[in-house]
């Protein structure tokens, strides 16, 4: 298995310290992953997590924009300012900061969720409404497919 996949609730302890799910542990150890990039998701109150792959996928397409464009400045603004490294401890902990809080709502308790070569941080009531909202979307979408092929020529 190479690919961050399900999603689980795991409590925050009273240092502010939370277990990542075994599976993503076993993924990040696979990858030799001791810290952990993470910036603030650009459409939902999310985190998402990952290696320095996560950073490079970003570093790449910025160099594919010109340095002085308005594009550039927003694209490193949301990469870099946006972002922070998250320390991996021996235990197979985060520490839950004010960046990952502030961002998402997070208290108590975290959702990760398997993202494929990355996963996010949710706090869980709002991880579960915007489930909810991409099933209803992807719902709508295989409505329309269906009625567009069932619709005479």
């Amino acid at each position: 298995m190479d690919r961050f996949l399900s999603n689980s609730v795991n409590n925050i302890d009273a240092k502010g310290r939370v277990s990542v799910p075994a599976a993503f542990r076993q993924i990040l150890a696979q990858r030799g992953f001791k810290e952990l990039y993470a910036m603030q998701s650009l459409g939902s109150p999310a985190i998402d997590v990952g290696g320095m792959d996560l950073l490079q996928r970003y570093e790449q397409r910025l160099e594919a924009e010109d340095p002085f464009s308005e594009a550039y400045a927003d694209m490193s603004l949301f990469t870099y300012g946006d972002g922070a490294f998250l320390k991996f401890d021996q235990e197979g902990r985060i520490t839950v900061n004010d960046f990952v809080r502030a961002h998402t709502g997070i208290t108590d308790k975290v959702t990760f969720v398997g993202r494929n070569t990355f996963f996010q941080l949710w706090e869980p009531a709002q991880f579960e409404a915007h489930r909810t909202e991409a099933r209803a979307r992807l719902l709508a979408m295989r409505g329309s497919a269906s009625a567009s092929k069932a619709a005479p020529e």
